[in-house]
């Protein structure tokens, strides 16, 4: 086994994935996650797994996604043409003593870890927020439901809480805007809770 598929990476303009983002087994020694290219999945009805049509070899080869940075608060931690910002986690915030509080003019720096994706791509994760057109949270991407083509023809929101959480399958023409971490529909939240549930098996 590789590994286990951490995040989908989305051109959100066509609404299509373009490339996996794949955590790999401790076993391989691979120093993080790897961005693969959508054209290395061997195309599966099998809802549990994904093949790759290439060598653990090729892998160890492809960019890794993860980096860890130190910053200075409110900068940007890649400046590079061709590359952007994914989901991203702060790790570390900066440390003040008693009776001291941050302003702009305070040193201090903070330790963030960042996936870097393609230019003008999005990343998207289990787990990112989904806001209706009039502002409210509804819960969270659990699942993307993709065509034949790599095309996203409907995701699945976990809507609710606890003991009324329930998962709904939205298609992709009612998603008014998605970038990272968050997926933004053309729905009110009312319109949501009027959508049928559907079944998603959890792994």
């Amino acid at each position: 086994m590789l590994g286990k598929m951490a995040d989908l990476v989305i051109d959100p303009t066509t609404r299509r994935v373009t490339h996996l983002v794949v955590e790999p087994d401790l076993q391989l020694e691979l120093a993080g996650p790897r961005l693969v290219p959508v054209e290395l999945v061997n195309p599966s009805h099998e809802a549990s797994e994904l093949t790759l049509h290439c060598t653990v070899e090729q892998i160890r080869k492809l960019e890794s996604v993860r980096e860890i940075a130190y910053l200075r608060v409110g900068t940007f931690p890649v400046d590079d043409p061709n590359w952007d910002v994914g989901v991203s986690d702060v790790l570390a915030l900066p440390y003040y003593g008693p009776g001291e509080a941050y302003s702009a003019a305070y040193p201090s720096d903070l330790e963030m870890a960042y996936d870097r994706i393609p230019k003008g791509e999005v990343e998207v994760r289990r787990s990112s927020l989904v806001t209706s057109k009039d502002g409210h949270d509804l819960g969270h991407v659990e699942a993307f439901i993709v065509d034949g083509e790599g095309k996203v023809t409907h995701f699945v929101l976990e809507h609710g809480h606890l003991w009324g959480r329930r998962d709904i399958a939205i298609p992709i023409g009612s998603v008014a805007e998605i970038k990272t971490d968050e997926v933004t529909v053309s729905l009110t939240k009312d319109e949501v809770g009027t959508l049928p549930a559907v079944r998603v098996k959890r792994w």
